[in-house]
């Protein structure tokens, strides 16, 4: 689709409903392209579990109670 910039102010909200049903809006300048609208990708994080697994050592007595004194002293 083929639009000038002028009339993309006007529709604008039409023109990005039309985006994300998958059509590609070019907006134009004097009949000339100057913008392309498309779908932005979803970007697809992938989890994986245990990549630290040896990585991390606790050193004995981590989880013993501390008095306030000693955790404000740091």
């Amino acid at each position: 689709m083929r639009v000038s910039v002028a009339d993309a102010k006007n529709q604008l909200s039409q023109l990005i409903r039309a985006v994300e049903e998958g059509e590609e809006v070019m907006m134009t300048r004097s009949g000339k392209p100057v913008v392309q609208m498309t779908r932005a990708r979803q970007e697809q994080r992938t989890v994986q579990l245990g990549v630290l697994r040896g990585r991390i050592h606790l050193k004995p007595g981590w989880d013993a109670p501390m008095t306030e004194d000693e955790f404000l002293a740091g």
